[in-house]
């Protein structure tokens, strides 16, 4: 029996490159929120998980993914979701964008270009952490 493949539609959100392959958790200094979304989990006392299946765009702006790069911009793009869903406050920015940099230094990036891309998503990133900014769902066909 021939199936008619026209049947239904897809929805589906733009913008991503990569995917975890393992779950990765990770003790913050963000407590007293109880997170837990689809793919991504914070505690009470902190510990934020996020789990297998999380899509992530990688760096953003005038730059390129290194592997130097991809657990802070994992960890920034996953608080960011957490900012702009409002499940942590505004607040919370700050240290995120400190993450990032801390994070990458550690991987081995070199200590002046985190520090640049802190400077960078300080003053460029924060309507990424704003709701209005959240990915739009797309409808196919």
């Amino acid at each position: 029996m021939r199936r008619n493949m026209k049947d239904g539609k897809i929805q589906y959100t733009a913008g991503y490159k990569y995917q975890t392959y393992h779950d990765y958790s990770l003790q913050t200094q963000i407590t007293g929120y109880d997170v837990d979304t689809e793919f991504i989990k914070l505690t009470p006392w902190g510990m934020l998980t996020i789990w297998r299946g999380y899509a992530w765009d990688g760096a953003s702006g005038p730059t390129m993914d290194t592997k130097s790069s991809m657990r802070g911009s994992l960890v920034h793009d996953a608080l960011y979701q957490l900012l702009r869903e409002e499940k942590i406050s505004q607040h919370y920015r700050k240290l995120a964008d400190e993450m990032l940099r801390d994070i990458c230094i550690e991987d081995g990036m070199w200590a002046w270009r985190a520090r640049l891309w802190y400077s960078g998503v300080r003053r460029l990133a924060m309507s990424a952490a704003n709701a209005e900014n959240e990915k739009k769902v797309i409808t196919a066909p």
